[in-house]
């Protein structure tokens, strides 16, 4: 096995597929599709890409996150009143104690890095 892994959305693995708790659904309908390209086997590190149609779902984060938006546009709403409206190239960090919304204004995809406590 490679030590090198390169994110192209040309060669992905087969997806999974899977939605928001829908104690969590602030609005619509949101569907998510996920292609793990690195899975540590450790039951704490993955990274790939995320996609979700539109829609808006509360979150409450215990990993630390690193995105970069590559298409779509989502506003992100920490508790507390800050928001932030990203579009592609955006890069961002969840971090652990994050709680807020997530409200998909256009279908996007993200490439993520999860590291989970």
């Amino acid at each position: 096995m490679s030590q090198f892994v390169l994110f192209d959305p040309a060669n992905l693995p087969d997806p999974e597929y899977g939605a928001p708790d829908p104690a969590n659904v602030i609005e619509g309908d949101p569907r998510f599709t996920v292609w793990t390209l690195e899975d540590r086997g450790d039951g704490r590190t993955f990274a790939g890409y995320w996609a979700s149609t539109a829609g808006a779902w509360k979150v409450s984060y215990e990993e630390w996150e690193y995105c970069t938006l590559v298409e779509g546009r989502v506003i992100i709403s920490e508790d507390g009143g800050d928001f932030w409206d990203l579009t592609p190239g955006r890069h961002f960090i969840f971090r652990p104690g994050f709680k807020g919304s997530w409200h998909v204004i256009e279908p996007v995809i993200k490439t993520f890095v999860v590291i989970l406590p």
